[in-house]
């Protein structure tokens, strides 16, 4: 069976996602511990999120999750959650 071209590419992070974007977190590539932390405050699988805004120089991302929460997440820390669109 041939694999479409799609299910080859990488996935994605939801720090590559641009201002506007809107994408699903379908998974934390953390500790148990970290993503315990994230999940307690919105960000963990399954939640959709969209990029409001990226900071300059590396900063921050402003996020709004799906069920309204609005959060800064350092841009190191969304390299390692995964999303879908």
């Amino acid at each position: 069976m041939k694999m479409s071209r799609m299910s080859r590419l990488p996935p994605s992070s939801l720090a590559a996602l641009s201002p506007g974007q809107s994408a699903t977190i379908t998974a934390l590539a953390l500790s148990e511990r970290e993503a315990g932390w994230l999940r307690a405050v919105g960000l963990g699988e399954g939640v959709g999120v969209t990029v409001l805004r990226r900071a300059p120089f590396g900063g921050p991302l402003h996020v709004r999750t799906g069920g309204g929460a609005e959060l800064a997440v350092d841009r190191k820390l969304a390299c390692h959650l995964t999303v879908a669109s």
